[in-house]
């Protein structure tokens, strides 16, 4: 489903910069074509200031349809408009370019990333992730280390990113599950218990990205 016009877009760009890239943009959306999405120049959700585009920017972009689900694309600015109000072209994406998330839920993408973790002071180990969403992660770690179920672990997660600059996430997990495995390994599913929303934010336009990926190959 694409968006209609005078729907509200809300928009990040990817940049850079880290605290640039954290900010979140709305825009309503004036006129659509077959090739771009005619929009008024965003508005900072948080302190109401106006955000000047460039053409070349890249964006994170989702609205909202009935229900609550948020609907995520990637798109780039194709130039600006200036006649009475000034506006902002985008380019148009496919429908199939879309990813649907329900406002409640996260989506998980399957992920190899470097994970350190610790129960403790004295317990320290490391892993692997096999996924990762924005509500937890599940990795692979020995088998002989003594965690369960319910246990409270101390985790940085090393995220990849687009700009090539990894981030270290810092988040407390709640150990929902663990799965022995064949191979000597036992898997490890977590579930955030405390994280920023910065860092939360950052792992969720991980998933996204790692989902666009997914898609191209």
């Amino acid at each position: 489903m694409l968006p209609k016009i005078n729907q509200i877009l809300h928009i990040q760009i990817n940049s850079i910069d880290e605290d640039e890239s954290m900010q979140e943009y709305k825009a309503r959306i004036s006129d659509m074509t077959e090739e771009y999405i005619e929009i008024e120049v965003p508005m900072n959700e948080r302190t109401g200031r106006l955000k000047r585009l460039f053409q070349g920017d890249e964006l994170s972009i989702y609205f909202l349809t009935e229900g609550g689900m948020k609907n995520f694309f990637m798109s780039t600015v194709l130039g600006i408009r200036d006649n009475e109000f000034r506006t902002v072209l985008i380019r148009r994406p496919a429908p199939e370019a879309i990813t649907k998330i329900q406002r409640r839920s996260f989506l998980r993408v399957p992920a190899e990333l470097d994970i350190a973790a610790s129960l403790g002071e004295q317990m320290r180990f490391t892993g692997v992730t096999d996924d990762v969403s924005g509500g937890g992660t599940s990795f692979l770690c020995e088998g002989n280390i003594p965690v369960k179920a319910g246990d409270t672990l101390s985790c940085w997660l090393l995220l990849g990113s687009r700009n090539g600059k990894p981030e270290h996430i810092p988040f407390k997990g709640e150990i929902v599950r663990i799965k022995a495995l064949e191979t000597g390994k036992q898997q490890v599913m977590l579930q955030f218990s405390e994280i920023s929303d910065k860092d939360r934010q950052k792992v969720i336009r991980f998933c996204f990205e790692r989902q666009l990926e997914i898609r191209k190959n």
